[in-house]
């Protein structure tokens, strides 16, 4: 099984709040939600729209399944919607040791190592199965090098705030760009596979 992950961060690598933030959100002190709303171009909605459609299951960490769960699992207008009736219809999993009963299906709660449950479900599963959201999860399994390709929605504002997609200390990786470009409004379209470590050139005095 193919995972995905398809991200809306900042130009300075913030993916938090790109919709409406949390009570939970607000009461830690962040402050600037909605950034992206409004920010695609048409032909960008349509790609989020089809990478959506494609999918055969979806990933979540527990904060996105409970958000999604309240919005595109439950809002009528929003289950209408292509992106919610294909989040709706297919088999969804949560990579949770905190969530006990989670009530929005078709879904499997995996807990424990999610790593190591990750790694088993890719390896006995086929089709594709999409990350959106859950900051946490994604960097885990990138250290883990779990990730067959990422699309990165970069949309042209600096938030000063918020969750980074990338940690300050992570693990290096090359990528490989699939495809790229830029749409009328100005958010770059970014699609990477990664590609091993990357070349380093340090200059140090010897």
């Amino acid at each position: 099984m193919r995972l995905t992950t398809m991200t809306q961060i900042t130009v300075d690598g913030v993916m938090q709040g790109n919709g409406h933030a949390t009570p939970e959100e607000l009461a830690s002190g962040f402050t600037r939600d909605g950034w992206a709303l409004g920010a695609f171009a048409d032909d960008t909605g349509e790609v989020i729209t089809a990478t959506y459609q494609r999918a055969d299951a979806f990933l979540f960490g527990r904060r996105t399944y409970e958000m999604f769960a309240e919005t595109w699992g439950t809002r009528p207008e929003m289950r209408a919607h292509p992106i919610g009736v294909a989040l709706n219809g297919a088999q969804k999993y949560v990579a949770s040791n905190s969530l006990r009963q989670p009530s929005w299906g078709p879904v499997t709660l995996l807990p424990g190592d999610a790593t190591t449950a990750i790694k088993e479900l890719k390896e006995s599963s086929s089709g594709e199965i999409q990350v959106h959201g859950s900051a946490t999860l994604i960097r885990s399994l990138l250290a883990a090098g779990l990730i067959d390709e990422l699309t990165l929605l970069v949309v042209p504002v600096l938030l000063g705030q918020g969750m980074r997609l990338f940690p300050d200390d992570g693990p290096a990786s090359a990528l490989e760009v699939i495809s790229s470009h830029t749409d009328a409004r100005g958010v770059g379209v970014h699609v990477y596979r990664p590609a091993g470590q990357p070349e380093l050139h340090p200059a140090r005095p010897t």
